[in-house]
């Protein structure tokens, strides 16, 4: 007989999509050994594993992605009830997941967080850093409401709302032989000496891909945590940055730096809003999206 409950689903959904139990213990806000008997304990009562465990974290078997559907479906419906019943008492509250890439992250969606959680106190939001490739799936299967992704990236049959517009540009010092030119190939500017955000970020890993494609590859003297300290440092002449040309302008103001657009048809980048069912979400998502849109200019939902 199966028995599982609320907390055994919301694990078993984030160990799976964290990859790995002990990630997916820090999200469901269990410790790892708790999390770890609650997940054998379900494998026992279901008479089948549910995870295949390898060194690089674990996946879901067969059995358990059948789990995984019904589990995002129920933990979708509990999210619905709490909002609807708490209107008796006092307000709407909830939990929104949104995945997003870098320039999102960094650019507006924290001033955009800042301003709807203040007007909706007992709504929590989880966001996390992906590529746009892989924010389409993460969207598509359920396993985020709401994505922020460039433009560029096929959406499928997901909806789509457009946000704002950026590019990437190259920050370097004043001094720099690239300094005065117009624009510059994304291939040029690899031969040179580069500073750039961490390996675990997003953007890091679609450079890297896109400079895989050409047959080159990033040569990063230092990696950090910010754009805003990738422009400093490319300021001090210890390589060029690849960086949002929205963070390239504001770093301009108090930064002694040449801003030079990219010229690859890539680097223009069209920051859009992706969704599976707007109707299908709960109110206080719906109102996030609507003031998401509305900070971006586009008509009201």
């Amino acid at each position: 007989m199966l028995r599982f409950d609320l907390v055994d689903l919301g694990l078993f959904r984030a160990v799976v999509e964290a990859g790995s139990i002990t990630h997916g213990a820090a999200r469901a806000n269990l410790a790892l050994a708790a999390a770890s008997t609650r997940i054998r304990a379900m494998e026992e009562s279901l008479g089948a594993p549910l995870l295949k465990r390898h060194r690089q974290g674990v996946e879901p078997t067969t059995a358990g992605r059948v789990l995984l559907v019904h589990a995002r479906a129920l933990l979708a419906g509990v999210d619905r009830m709490r909002e609807e019943l708490s209107a008796f008492s006092g307000g709407a509250a909830g939990r929104i997941r949104v995945v997003s890439n870098t320039n999102a992250l960094s650019e507006f969606l924290p001033e955009a967080l800042s301003a709807f959680l203040a007007d909706h106190p007992g709504v929590d939001v989880d966001v996390d850093e992906h590529t746009s490739d892989e924010i389409v799936g993460l969207v598509a299967e359920g396993a985020a409401d709401l994505g922020i992704l460039s433009g560029h990236v096929d959406t499928g049959a997901l909806r789509v709302f457009p946000l704002r517009h950026d590019r990437f540009v190259l920050v370097t010092a004043p001094g720099h032989p690239l300094a005065g030119r117009a624009e510059v190939s994304f291939a040029e500017a690899l031969d040179h000496e580069l500073v750039g955000l961490d390996r675990a970020s997003a953007v890091s890993r679609f450079l890297g891909e896109r400079a895989a494609r050409i047959g080159k590859r990033m040569r990063l003297r230092v990696r950090l945590r910010s754009f805003e300290a990738v422009c400093r440092l490319a300021e001090c002449g210890l390589g060029l940055g690849i960086v949002p040309e929205s963070t390239a302008r504001r770093a301009a103001r108090s930064a002694a730096i040449a801003v030079v657009p990219l010229s690859d048809p890539w680097a223009s980048r069209d920051l859009t809003l992706c969704l599976r069912d707007l109707a299908a979400l709960p109110g206080f998502t719906r109102d996030f999206v609507a003031h998401l849109r509305d900070g971006a200019g586009a008509p009201g939902v």
